[in-house]
């Protein structure tokens, strides 16, 4: 039984400093990209923007999607009832901007979700003149230049779509608030230079209008629950790359309950079950890891002498580890800061959880996964919904069961 405890930690020694060196070639990519100058690349676009509810501090991302430093695009927003409560906030910020705005209301999703039937209602509206569409989730808050930047790399007309990702930021912070914050960033950190790796994200996500016409997105989004996720898969069918943009990193900044976070983090590893079955294995088998290792560890230096080989081996297991996953956090964190200078203060109050709250993510991760195992159920916006296969989506219970 030792031997395997051997054996098991030495693999988690050597993903823990690949993970650190990741954390270098992050960062390292952040300040290159930092660098590069900013193409000329500014066709006329259509940013959408699906609604449900009122997010917390929603006029000001609002006010942030019609203040982008942009020659000239539209924004569509888009809701599944004329009564939702977003729709005053979004008439009054529409009013008191010269971008060209308007609100389209999209029908009941049937076997699908309902953020995707908004989208697929909203890419009908857009203005012919449109070269690129852009997506972008009501809860961040983009900077002032971030159209620029999740435009420009479609550019180059072989690249299949661009992306950003969020990046939480607590207004006052709390234990669930800053634990979601570090889980999320681990995913964060898993997009980089290798655009054949990376995944598109629903929050901020660009692409040229003849490729999503080409591939037949708005169809092959019928059925589904995961929209990013659905487009991924459609690009990497297709042979296509995703550019992730550091500048388009978005700050979602809102607090979150211990039960909300477990909601959300259990979400989105139920879907990354469907949709890319392989990195929630891993996901599975890594955290299973790092718990069965670090905790026999422990186990092992309570209960042995500090002069057997098994005590002392134990000990190196540990420092290394943490040590390893210390300079990851902090690179990440660091690398994030590069991009988010307008939050640079709640980026410093968050060093304490960042580069200690990665010691408990993996028992977050292991639970997820395991309730991923148990049900494909979930409740999104006020609707639950089982997840039958990448493109069968039922619809269980909310209002639009009930309209």
């Amino acid at each position: 039984m030792i031997f395997a405890f051997y054996g098991l930690a030495c693999i988690l020694v050597y993903f823990s400093i690949r993970s650190a060196l990741g954390g270098i070639k992050y960062i390292a990519y952040f300040r290159q990209e930092i660098e590069k100058r900013l193409p000329l690349f500014t066709p006329f676009v259509t940013m959408i923007v699906p609604c449900r509810g009122v997010d917390p501090g929603m006029d000001l991302n609002l006010a942030a999607f019609l203040g982008q430093e942009y020659p000239a695009y539209e924004v569509i927003f888009v809701v599944d009832h004329i009564a939702d409560p977003a729709v005053p906030i979004i008439e009054d910020i529409s009013q008191n901007k010269s971008v060209s705005s308007r609100l389209v209301v999209a029908p009941d999703a049937i076997g699908c979700g309902q953020k995707v039937e908004n989208l697929r209602e909203a890419v009908l509206h857009a203005d012919v003149r449109s070269e690129a569409l852009v997506f972008v989730d009501s809860d961040t808050r983009p900077a002032k230049m971030w159209l620029r930047h999740i435009v420009a790399p479609l550019e180059d007309t072989t690249v299949g779509a661009s992306t950003g990702y969020r990046w939480f930021i607590s207004k006052d912070p709390t234990f669930s608030s800053e634990l979601r914050s570090v889980w999320n960033a681990s995913i964060a950190s898993t997009l980089g230079p290798k655009t054949r790796s990376n995944f598109c994200w629903g929050g901020a996500m660009a692409i040229r209008r003849d490729t999503f016409d080409r591939l037949g997105i708005r169809s092959k989004w019928a059925g589904t629950l995961s929209d990013d996720l659905a487009l991924t898969r459609a690009l990497n069918a297709a042979g296509l790359p995703i550019v992730f943009v550091p500048q388009a990193l978005t700050a979602s900044i809102e607090n979150c309950s211990f039960s909300q976070m477990l909601e959300f983090t259990t979400r989105q590893i139920k879907i990354t079950r469907v949709y890319a079955q392989p990195l929630w294995i891993l996901s599975f088998m890594g955290s299973g890891l790092f718990l069965a290792v670090m905790l026999s560890a422990c186990l092992i230096i309570a209960t042995n002498g500090a002069k057997t080989f098994a005590f002392w081996f134990s000990v190196a297991v540990i420092v290394v580890v943490t040590v390893a996953s210390f300079v990851k956090s902090w690179l990440r964190l660091s690398a994030v800061a590069l991009v988010l200078t307008q939050h640079s203060d709640a980026l410093r109050r968050q060093r304490w959880s960042q580069n200690t709250l990665w010691a408990i993510t993996p028992a977050l991760f292991f639970y997820n996964c395991a309730a991923a195992l148990i049900s494909r159920r979930m409740t999104w916006r006020g609707i639950s919904y089982e997840l039958k296969s990448p493109t069968e989506t039922v619809i269980i219970s909310g209002e639009a069961a009930r309209r």
